[in-house]
């Protein structure tokens, strides 16, 4: 499964020509609606004035879109828009009170879930966090193997902990794994290689950072790649 899109929702054009440029190499469109910054400086997202455009994109070219959710208003307003595909940033994972409000807030509800590590390399967390969605009858889960923070500098931008990732594979055997290379690596030029790390673990879910131009991204713009090198990608590990 390939699932790629923008770190960030920023214009209606961008999305637009970033999902008429890859929409036919992969499963399902992503896009960051509302970002969790560690600056109120930095970028945000488009908001909730971006759901309508995307809902009008997957729909013109059948194919769905996810979108992380952070709040039980995310949720609601992202069900309304016809967005079935959530997924919990790394950020959330690491507080119980905002899993659980936004498990509640999926009671009942048919969607699939994808809930990344959290930030440290803490698998209870991890597991936990599954734990309160299965707990509210969620069947459609896996998990986003995003790498974990590491104080000191090194090759990545988030240790990817493959020993961590055993583990988890180990524990949770029944829960699929989606691997985020873009956020390991910090640098599109590093993506191949960890994706090919991925498979050796028996990885064969991605979810890839992919802007129209990356250069001019107004976030995480050094490890989007641009739709011929999303193309290119997926031909090397597809």
């Amino acid at each position: 499964m390939i699932i790629a899109g923008p770190c960030s929702v920023e214009s209606k054009l961008q999305l637009e020509q970033t999902f008429k440029r890859i929409y036919k190499h992969i499963d399902i469109f992503r896009a960051g609606v509302w970002k969790a910054r560690s600056s109120v400086s930095d970028y945000t997202g488009y908001g909730d004035n971006s759901l309508q455009w995307l809902n009008t994109l997957q729909s013109i070219y059948s194919v769905p879109v996810a979108v992380e959710v952070g709040t039980p208003r995310h949720v609601e307003l992202a069900l309304a828009h016809n967005i079935n595909f959530f997924w919990i940033g790394a950020r959330t994972t690491v507080n119980s009170f905002y899993v659980q409000e936004i498990a509640e807030s999926l009671r009942g509800s048919d969607v699939e879930i994808w809930v990344k590590n959290p930030i440290y390399s803490d698998l209870k967390l991890w597991h936990g966090s599954i734990n309160r969605m299965e707990h509210v009858g969620l069947t459609k889960i896996k998990a986003i193997h995003r790498g974990f923070y590491h104080e000191n500098s090194t090759f990545y931008r988030n240790d990817p902990r493959w020993d961590l990732l055993k583990k988890f594979h180990k524990n949770r055997p029944d829960i699929p794994i989606i691997c985020d290379p873009s956020h390991i690596c910090g640098n599109r030029l590093h993506i191949l290689e960890t994706c090919k790390k991925a498979i050796e673990q028996d990885v064969n879910s991605f979810m890839i950072e992919a802007h129209v131009k990356p250069a001019n991204a107004l976030s995480d713009s050094l490890q989007q790649l641009n739709p011929l090198e999303l193309i290119k990608l997926i031909s090397c590990i597809t």
